[in-house]
């Protein structure tokens, strides 16, 4: 398959309501949850003003100039967080793109990004069950800590 990966317009921003949805990590055999959900303040975290912070990073991957994936990264207080001044992950893509490479090269570009600008570290949090964990553990991605259910990750920058 091929595709682009570039960073996000502005004008793009309101994609970012439709990948965080994607990013909510449904089991097999389990109903996804209804799109309000990303209203909830928790979830919020991850797109509410993006843009605005300088630390709001956000690359996409398109397909036949269809935007059919995005990674970002923030400094906020979301599930992922480790600590101050460090960025969180956030990545989705449509179901139909996955499993072809494309989150995996989102995830490198934004560690490449997050590198050039001098951050020290990166994190994020994932569910135990999910399949992107190898992917996020090849790409350099450690786990830190963990509860029942998540896997706090912390990429090593420097």
């Amino acid at each position: 398959m091929i595709y682009t990966i570039r960073k996000i317009k502005e004008t793009e921003y309101h994609f970012l309501n439709d990948f965080l949805y994607e990013a909510i990590f449904v089991p097999e055999n389990v109903q996804a949850p209804p799109k309000s959900i990303i209203n909830q303040e928790e979830l919020q975290v991850y797109v509410r003003d993006f843009g605005k912070k300088k630390d709001d990073i956000c690359f996409v991957a398109e397909v036949d100039n269809k935007i059919v994936g995005a990674v970002w990264v923030r400094v906020m207080d979301d599930y992922g967080h480790i600590g101050a001044g460090i960025p969180s992950f956030a990545i989705s893509l449509y179901k139909e793109y996955r499993g072809c490479g494309i989150g995996t090269a989102l995830m490198k570009r934004m560690i490449d990004e997050l590198k050039e600008k001098g951050y020290e570290k990166a994190s994020l949090s994932v569910q135990k069950t999910n399949y992107a964990v190898k992917m996020y553990q090849n790409v350099g991605f450690e786990i830190m800590d963990e509860n029942e259910e998540e896997y706090i990750m912390v990429h090593r920058l420097k």
